[in-house]
């Protein structure tokens, strides 16, 4: 049986980032963390276009238009979504995550999806560097998976 293996070798490949400004603290701190990642593994700063938008349920559109730009193999997910006193919260963490999961179907280009939805701003600080991280990850192993089964 043939297997392809994990690749985590970001040399070559173009990667989009979509970026919230609402919850800013902790959007920059999910850049942060993902942006180091993606250049730890190889991928190059020329290689990576950042784009931001007001707030999560705007990262969907954004994401579809690189998408269907064709010029990135893989785009990343950046925002916060932490819980009020509303319904709100449900309302653009459920969104946001069914659009942002709709790009990639519609369009074959891997979304890594790290829009946070925490219950306080304590719990979006703690995790945003791990899930930047992460995001930058998923989007490399999936660009490089694509590759492989074309």
């Amino acid at each position: 049986m043939k297997e392809l293996e994990k690749n985590l070798n970001g040399s070559g490949l173009r990667i989009g980032i979509v970026q919230s400004r609402f919850n800013t603290e902790v959007c920059e701190g999910l850049l942060g963390a993902c942006r180091a990642q993606l250049v730890q593994q190889g991928v190059a700063e020329a290689d990576i276009l950042l784009a931001t938008v007001p707030g999560a349920l705007e990262i969907a559109l954004a994401l579809l238009h690189m998408a269907e730009s064709e010029k990135f193999d893989a785009l990343i997910a950046l925002g916060a979504v932490i819980r009020g006193d509303t319904y709100h919260f449900e309302v653009v963490s459920n969104e946001s995550a069914r659009c942002v999961n709709e790009v990639q179907l519609a369009c074959g280009v891997p979304v890594a999806n790290a829009i946070l939805t925490t219950d306080t701003d304590e719990q979006a600080l703690e995790r945003m560097h791990v899930k930047g991280s992460e995001a930058a990850l998923v989007a490399i192993e999936m660009a490089n998976l694509l590759k492989g089964l074309a």
